[in-house]
């Protein structure tokens, strides 16, 4: 679950980047700042602020291979309402999966994913349920 915040904070970062071309390294040093703020970076960086400040160094998508690290979030809230629904009701669940994947890539993906039974929704409303349940999982593991 500790993704969802990173891939959003580099998904933004890009799009901070390439809506300010002329931006100077001050600028983008804040604007990353910004963002981890903004996404809930929990850790306490006293006495490591200049590392904070160049974290989204250690994210090579942002160099090679632009706006594709969004594509793991997607992923990872496909998958996890796709397990969410399994445990409502497998055999509908790996069919409603299964239909989805027999579109391959011919639909946008908000239709990919309600063939698939999921929502194409990274809003609390779809989001806070999934982190709930995982959470509970995690729970009765210890």
């Amino acid at each position: 679950m500790e993704i969802f915040p990173w891939i959003a904070t580099v998904d933004a970062f890009q799009h901070w980047i390439y809506s300010h071309p002329g931006h100077s390294p001050t600028e983008r040093t804040a604007a990353w700042l910004s963002l981890l703020d903004r996404f809930g970076d929990e850790v306490d960086w006293t006495g490591y602020e200049k590392a904070r400040a160049k974290l989204w160094h250690r994210q090579l998508h942002i160099f090679l291979h632009p706006f594709y690290y969004i594509e793991y979030g997607i992923a990872q809230l496909g998958a996890l309402q796709v397990w969410a629904n399994s445990r409502q009701d497998r055999p509908k669940a790996l069919a409603s999966y299964h239909r989805g994947l027999a579109l391959g890539g011919s639909r946008p993906l908000p239709e990919l994913f309600a063939a698939a039974g999921c929502r194409f929704d990274f809003s609390g409303r779809t989001v806070k349920p999934l982190i709930e349940m995982v959470r509970s999982e995690l729970a009765k593991l210890k």
